[in-house]
């Protein structure tokens, strides 16, 4: 198991080396830092290293969690990969955030449960929204990457045995992991009128190896 960090700050004035100091007190063998990062842009280039260079077990060291995405969305996109790699997560400041304990984990479920209920309920809006907006005669949004073919070939590579993860089906459409997530959802949502709840409890063993340290 290696711990590892993350820091980031918004702003290019803004010092990121008091939470790297925190991040390696706390017992952080390598810290990655990005400087001058929105945190609502989700590959941020030191976050898109720092998930390279994780491990099945590692554990990944935030101060807080918000250091990981600046919205809901973003946030629980991130911790489905983090799952998805199987690696466990701990904030410094937020005693709830800590995988790496029975309690913790069940803990971290109650708040995740809560964090997707609210984006469930706006993507429910968003879409009576846009049913509406089509009865109306207009439509909205920007075309996406996801043609029904790749819809299609991720679907199938998430019903083989064993299924694929997200991050190799995203590997193979040459597109973003959030990508094929939010197309599969959004497939799923036509075809049965419900939108799918992502949480999905504890972080579970990685079925995919990250490149060698």
């Amino acid at each position: 198991m290696t711990v590892v960090g993350y820091a980031r700050v918004s702003k290019r004035d803004q010092n990121p080396q008091a939470q790297e100091a925190e991040l390696r007190a706390a017992g952080a063998v390598r810290v990655f830092v990005d400087h001058g990062d929105s945190s609502r842009v989700k590959d941020r280039p030191q976050w898109v290293a720092c998930l390279d260079y994780l491990n099945p077990g590692d554990v990944l060291l935030v101060r807080r969690l918000d250091r990981l995405g600046g919205t809901e969305r973003i946030l629980i996109e991130t911790l489905h990969e983090l799952e998805d790699k199987g690696v466990d997560i701990k904030s410094l400041t937020e005693p709830v955030i800590d995988t790496t304990s029975p309690m913790g984990r069940a803990l971290f479920g109650i708040v995740a449960v809560f964090a997707q209920l609210r984006v469930d309920t706006i993507r429910e809006n968003t879409r009576l929204g846009l049913e509406y907006a089509r009865a109306q005669g207009r439509v909205g949004g920007r075309p996406t990457v996801m043609t029904p073919e790749r819809i299609e070939a991720a679907r199938r590579m998430r019903e083989q045995s064993p299924p694929a993860t997200w991050e190799a089906i995203a590997k193979t459409l040459n597109v973003g992991s959030a990508t094929v997530r939010r197309a599969l959802a959004s497939a799923d949502d036509q075809a049965a009128g419900d939108v799918p709840t992502l949480v999905r409890g504890t972080p579970q063993p990685a079925r995919a190896t990250s490149p060698a340290r």
